[in-house]
């Protein structure tokens, strides 16, 4: 999966044109804020990691840590990343390029509080050179998420 299944998947509603792609690396907050031109806070970070043996992603704004009290409080579960390894294979897209759309099925996706103070947020598009412009109301129809969770810090 990568850059050409998120495209095909933007696509269906009308949306690939949205889709930034660059010349340079666009892989870490930092990077992809100086590629789109906005604030680091602005990127839609997607984590990834495993929830009883299943893969989610948690999809947060640039400058939010995971909070491990909160995290355990919503998963039931210590906060555990995926592998470089295990992102490329159970989600779908490779470090750098996560995001929460043409996904492997069974990745549960959550999007969370911290990204409520934009109008809109630039996650990646499959590649770590991309993304893409979305509302919110648009992260949360076409990410299929799960709903809004509060599991992080450092941002308010």
């Amino acid at each position: 999966m990568g850059i050409v299944q998120v495209k095909e998947f933007f696509r269906e509603y009308g949306l690939e044109e949205r889709i930034l792609e660059f010349e340079e690396s666009s892989a870490t907050v930092e990077l992809a804020a100086q590629a789109v031109g906005c604030i680091p806070a602005r990127i839609a970070k997607s984590l990834s990691f495993k929830v009883d043996n299943e893969p989610v992603i948690v999809v947060a704004a640039g400058d939010a840590k995971v909070d491990n009290t909160k995290y355990k409080a919503f998963f039931h579960t210590k906060a555990k990343m995926l592998s470089m390894d295990e992102v490329d294979e159970l989600i779908g897209h490779g470090v750098g390029g996560v995001c929460p759309f043409a996904i492997k099925d069974g990745v549960r996706v959550y999007l969370d509080e911290s990204m409520k103070r934009f109008e809109s947020v630039y996650p990646a598009a499959g590649s770590a050179s991309s993304a893409i412009e979305l509302t919110l109301d648009e992260m949360e129809k076409y990410s299929n998420s799960l709903g809004w969770v509060d599991v992080c810090k450092n941002w308010q």
